[in-house]
């Protein structure tokens, strides 16, 4: 007996980011009900698990029922490459600020503990924004829009959802928040173009997002003179702006000649 034949990809892509985008509301709203409003611990780590845990069986139902095509396997070595993509101008960025006095960064309490909590809150992004996120848009997502349109504009326009998606769970809820989602869409979607993987991206968000939250106050590991020099600038915008060319060097390095 023939297989069903696929859905067309505008309706995969819409079943998928309305699925997505009802199972963050759901979370979310269950982390209202039970924690009320402002940040908590626990309810960061339980909505973590139940993100990773709802989206990831769902984006790989949709590839085998509505797509009829595996799910992308692991890659940690393209994870580490979209890792570096951030950190190395990240780096380059805070100790620019460092050697120009315009930055003083002091930790709070042993090496230790900051080590641990970092490793902590890369955990917690990785299940709840990194993973699931990238599974979707630069996942499921843009490999349904290159169907449809050619690579660069199917960057743009996973990033269009990605921003829509930001907006209607209200986690773009100003314009700062939608140009910030929407720039930083567009340079997942071109390491995903870069690299041919996911897992690129998954490894740059993973990064990203650890450090603009470790270097705030929820984790309160350290104290720093001008925080929104630190994370607007140093954290966001350098590495935002150069990671693209990053992961592209560190590409032609690990390719033969």
């Amino acid at each position: 007996m023939d297989r069903a034949r696929p859905l067309h990809p505008v309706a995969r892509i819409a079943v998928v980011f309305t699925a997505a985008t009802l199972i963050w509301l759901a979370v979310i709203a269950l982390g209202d009900a039970i924690w009320g409003d402002g940040y908590d611990r626990a309810r960061h780590v339980a909505s973590a698990f139940a993100i990773t845990l709802l989206v990831a069986p769902m984006v790989l139902l949709a590839c085998r029922r509505l797509d009829q095509v595996p799910l992308e396997k692991p890659s940690p070595r393209l994870f580490a490459l979209g890792a570096a993509g951030y950190l190395i101008p990240a780096v380059i960025g805070v100790t620019a600020c460092l050697l120009l006095g315009w930055l003083t960064i002091d930790t709070n309490g042993p090496a230790g503990v900051t080590i641990l909590s970092v490793l902590a809150l890369a955990g917690l992004v990785l299940l709840y924004e990194a993973l699931p996120e990238e599974l979707v848009f630069r996942g499921y997502l843009y490999r349904n829009l290159l169907a449809l349109m050619p690579a660069w504009v199917a960057v743009f326009a996973q990033a269009a959802l990605f921003t829509l998606f930001g907006m209607l769970i209200g986690a773009a809820g100003s314009l700062g928040r939608v140009v910030l989602f929407f720039g930083f869409a567009i340079v997942q979607g071109f390491i995903r173009q870069a690299t041919g993987s996911v897992w690129a991206p998954v490894g740059f968000h993973v990064a990203f997002q650890t450090a603009e939250q470790i270097a705030g106050s929820s984790w309160n590991r350290f104290t720093v003179n001008d925080l929104a020099l630190l994370q607007e600038v140093a954290l966001g915008l350098v590495p935002l702006a150069l990671g693209v060319a990053v992961v592209h060097l560190l590409l032609r390095r690990r390719r033969p000649a």
